[in-house]
């Protein structure tokens, strides 16, 4: 079986990897889109948390498959399409998918650099998945930091 496809965003440009594996620099990247963000509302996270919460305590949680998302990436060859797993439990914030996509926004402009992001990770090598708010605060400290 193949890998999944991902989308790494590196300090030179974005690289595909998976079955169909290829990379980019920053300077040819006119526009990186990604669509079918899930994105929660306060009822339905709240929803969701009480059906876990019982789920559990009845022992009968199984884990469903990371909803599917599209990075549309803009090239001066066209444009390139490619599925990729949310990242996310259940789904993402307003705020964070705003938040990311005005980072994405500065990578594609040439105003900023993802080398943010490898620094960090270098430095922290989290062990366990960040909460949405820990993700929050981690966007915004990028993009002050940008």
């Amino acid at each position: 079986m193949a890998p999944a496809p991902n989308v790494i965003l590196t300090p030179s440009g974005p690289r595909v990897t998976g079955p169909h594996p290829c990379s980019w620099a920053w300077s040819d990247i006119a526009g990186l889109e990604v669509t079918e963000v899930p994105v929660r509302s306060t009822a339905r996270r709240w929803a969701i948390h009480a059906a876990s919460f019982a789920a559990a305590a009845l022992d009968a949680w199984v884990p469903s498959s990371p909803t599917e998302m599209t990075v549309s990436l803009t090239t001066p060859d066209g444009t390139f399409q490619t599925p990729v797993y949310s990242s996310a439990a259940v789904a993402y914030s307003h705020r964070e998918v705003a938040l990311s996509r005005q980072l994405i926004s500065r990578f594609t402009q040439g105003a900023a650099t993802s080398a943010i992001m490898t620094e960090w990770w270098e430095q922290t090598r989290p062990v366990r998945v960040l909460r949405s708010r820990e993700r929050e605060a981690l966007l915004e400290l990028w993009l002050t930091r940008s």
